[in-house]
């Protein structure tokens, strides 16, 4: 490596070795800084074969302070193809270091502007690496395997794209190779080789089959978009892609894959009804016992929960109370609402004149969802497929049940109920949930979360008055 410096009518001429010579751009920028050369007076040569002009080189300097943001930008920036990325470099850490410590923060000058430019292509090239790699087995002569790469990197971005295939396949033996250089893992030493070609690659493998089986199967031809397709997977890459073969007849049956899974969609409640599938009924249950029976012998969409966790109250009741999904003390003692929510509902309930027992308390989903973390189970918010599964359960319960008014407390209440979400603090009161007379208010764990004392005494007296209105309809329904 040669790092020299000359000079040539009062200036200095630096000769690096092509590519990203981070270590020569730093030696020489020391030396540069320690002499005082301003920026107008060095020419950068970053190729390694050209030849040094005049004799006089400049001594090493000591190191000087950057910010982790400059330094950061120019490990980045040096891996850059463009010819003026030294000179560049070096005129940003002389403004830096010469009264302009936050010139990175102005975006709009042209030197930032230009270097922030060039920090996002390296960004790119490198997600492009990082994506688009595909190794194929290559069985040795000593019946040992190794899995070998092809890339075109637009940038000098191999030695930084390094840590991350070793992180990912320290296990294996690979190489990648590329036309401006190779990376070579044995399990445990990483070594750079010369440039290679692409005939050096093997062009295929056993494992293909599986690349594009994969492929296949999570491609959804409902969110086709071949342009987005080809901005996030540009067609220059395809060629050493194996799934990428599938791409074609993929995109040619999309319409009609999409018109097959709509039409599945629409018979979905007729073939999946889940009081017949489960019990075998050539009628629906008409009785709350008897649809109780059935939710109670269900096996819960979401895994982990103990038991389905039934509506509780009288049929007729004045009010039904719909929530989201049964909690952790729900799940382990099998009635709705008698937890930490629950009992603020309760507390709520009486401060409005509304009794419990005169109600009847259900939920959109009927099992407990949960992460378990070490002893706990900690609550999570079930997604809307799963409340649509559930759905002909609660439809079929308040039906059965007839209630006055129905209660949606919080938003997967309102999703199951009506079918569509709606914002709640701004959609508190009066609703029709299908042709049932409804309110909507926000859910008592809500006032759980919120921070402050304050927040949560304000936010309970707005509750109490939801079920005050609440109250007052039923008389009107």
């Amino acid at each position: 490596m040669r790092r020299n410096s000359a000079c040539l009518h009062d200036m200095q001429r630096v000769a690096l070795q092509s590519g990203a010579d981070h270590a020569g751009f730093r030696q020489a920028a020391r030396a540069l800084i320690a002499q005082g050369i301003s920026p107008d007076r060095v020419v950068w040569d970053a190729d390694e074969a050209t030849s040094l002009f005049g004799r006089c080189e400049v001594p090493d300097g000591p190191p000087f302070a950057l910010s982790r943001r400059a330094i950061s930008l120019t490990k980045l920036v040096v891996c850059h193809r463009a010819a003026e990325k030294y000179a560049l470099l070096y005129t940003l850490i002389w403004r830096l270091l010469h009264g302009e410590r936050h010139l990175l923060d102005v975006y709009s000058d042209p030197l930032v502007h230009n270097l922030e430019m060039k920090r996002k292509g390296i960004r790119r090239d490198l997600h492009k690496m990082h994506a688009f790699v595909r190794f194929r087995r290559l069985e040795l002569d000593t019946g040992a395997e190794r899995f070998v790469a092809w890339f075109e990197p637009d940038h000098y971005i191999l030695e930084e794209a390094a840590d991350f295939f070793v992180d990912r396949f320290r296990a294996l033996t690979w190489s990648i190779l590329t036309p401006i250089g190779s990376l070579h893992w044995d399990r445990s030493r990483l070594s750079l080789g010369p440039a290679a070609r692409r005939e050096d690659a093997p062009s295929h493998d056993a494992f293909e089959g599986g690349w594009r089986a994969y492929y296949e199967s999570t491609f959804n031809p409902a969110r086709l978009n071949t342009g987005m397709m080809r901005a996030h997977m540009p067609k220059r890459y395809w060629r050493n892609m194996p799934e990428t073969s599938a791409i074609s007849s993929l995109v040619q049956s999309a319409a009609s894959r999409v018109t097959v899974m709509c039409e599945q969609e629409a018979a979905m409640p007729r073939k999946r009804n889940p009081a017949k599938a489960l019990a075998g009924m050539k009628a629906e249950p008409e009785t709350l016992s008897a649809l109780n029976a059935i939710i109670a012998q269900s096996e819960p969409l979401v895994p982990g929960a103990t038991r389905a966790v039934l509506g509780e109250g009288p049929l007729g009741a004045a009010i039904a109370f719909v929530g989201e999904q049964p909690g952790d003390v729900e799940d382990q003692e099998g009635r709705p609402f008698v937890g930490p929510a629950g009992q603020l509902l309760e507390r709520a309930m009486h401060e409005a004149g509304i009794e419990r027992k005169s109600c009847f308390l259900t939920n959109a989903v009927k099992h407990f969802k949960f992460e378990q973390r070490g002893k706990r189970r900690i609550h999570q918010k079930p997604t809307a497929g799963e409340v649509k599964h559930y759905r002909w359960w609660l439809d079929r319960e308040l039906a059965l049940v007839r209630p006055r008014l129905i209660v949606a407390l919080g938003s997967t209440a309102v999703l199951a109920l009506k079918g569509a979400s709606v914002p709640i603090l701004r959609s508190r009161g009066p609703a029709d949930f299908n042709g049932r007379p409804g309110f909507i208010t926000v859910h008592p764990s809500y006032l759980l979360r919120l921070p402050s004392e304050s927040e949560r005494t304000h936010a309970f007296k707005n509750f109490v008055t939801d079920l005050h209105a609440a109250r007052d309809l039923t008389l009107r329904c």
